[in-house]
């Protein structure tokens, strides 16, 4: 049942005009729903953007953080999806992982047209690097060998196979015409650091992940990325790292945090998300804390998102189809 939408007195100190007029008036309290135990990627989602909602008086009242682990997202999705239609107090936190798991109907027959898809607020970009001492000086060169001999390199990441740091391998591979993409050896590790540490130690050719992963690693001289999977450059001590992109491979794999919305809420409601998240998004408290946690810049909101995230699931099940994870 759809809560009571009671009246928001919306402060001086909000970012967007106050002058903004919506026949729909936010709830002076809040939901979020990381569906994941606390601690994770969708539990800091949530609560790092539930602070501000009410820091910057969005939210007059407080912002609860509710997590519903299981099923990779899929407990929460259900939920969203089977009782709380109509909910215009509730947010849940998604990701990159959230896209996939839709497209490789990892969700029971859901999909994404189900909710409504409201904004991303920064990202963690893949990555691919080699170790320091590795013949491969560029992505070019590592696909080279690789068209010349498929099992020629090994990569390793922190997920599953068929998983985000996985497909991150084949969405490069294909770009630059790669082949025959069941062939690519990818070995699933316990997390990043492992999957780097036997990159490091010579076991396996490259590493797959995201970038926040390597910056250590590179500082002290152990990785060499050879591409970030972002449309341009990342800024300050990213700033070194060469995109895919300026290699002439058009990939990128971007692991955004942003929200989505039940389906059955008013436009005004979907509006007004709408401009909240772009609203938090431009104001300085989020920008300290997308530099605290490595977070980078991306930003869709509204139906520039909504078409994101739809590309990024028929991309993401085109993909899957190709390499024979799913049918």
């Amino acid at each position: 049942m759809q809560r009571p939408i009671r009246k928001l007195l919306l402060a001086s100190s909000l970012v967007f005009a106050a002058s903004q007029s919506y026949a729909f008036e936010p709830s002076r309290t809040a939901e979020c729903i990381a569906p994941a135990n606390p601690g994770g990627g969708w539990d800091f989602t949530c609560r790092s953007v539930g602070k501000v909602l009410t820091d910057l008086k969005y939210i007059e009242g407080n912002v609860q953080t509710v997590n519903m682990p299981g099923a990779g997202g899929g407990v929460a999705f259900a939920h969203t999806v089977s009782k709380r239609e109509g909910d215009e107090s509730l947010i849940v936190a998604a990701s990159t992982a959230t896209t996939t798991r839709l497209a490789q109907g990892q969700f029971a027959g859901l999909n994404s047209d189900q909710v409504r898809w409201v904004g991303a607020l920064g990202a963690d970009y893949g990555v691919i690097a080699v170790a320091s001492d590795s013949p491969y000086k560029s992505l070019n060169e590592l696909f080279a060998a690789i068209k010349e001999e498929p099992t020629s390199v090994k990569f390793g990441g922190g997920s599953a196979a068929g998983g985000w740091d996985h497909l991150k391998v084949l969405i490069a591979a294909k770009a630059d015409g790669v082949e025959n993409l069941p062939k690519i050896k990818y070995l699933a590790y316990n997390g990043g650091a492992e999957a780097i540490t036997q990159v490091v130690g010579g076991h396996i050719q490259a590493f797959t992940g995201d970038v926040s992963e390597v910056l250590g690693f590179v500082e002290s001289g152990d990785l060499r990325v050879l591409a970030v999977m972002s449309e341009e450059r990342l800024p300050g001590e990213y700033a070194g790292m060469p995109t895919a992109v300026e290699q002439g491979i058009q990939a990128i794999a971007p692991n955004w945090r942003g929200f989505y919305l039940p389906a059955g809420i008013s436009d005004d409601a979907y509006n007004w998300w709408t401009e909240t998240v772009d609203g938090i998004y431009a104001s300085d408290e989020w920008k300290a804390v997308m530099q605290q946690n490595g977070l980078m810049p991306f930003h869709k909101s509204g139906e520039e998102f909504t078409t994101f995230v739809n590309q990024q699931v028929q991309d993401i099940r085109d993909l899957s189809i190709e390499i024979g994870l799913i049918k």
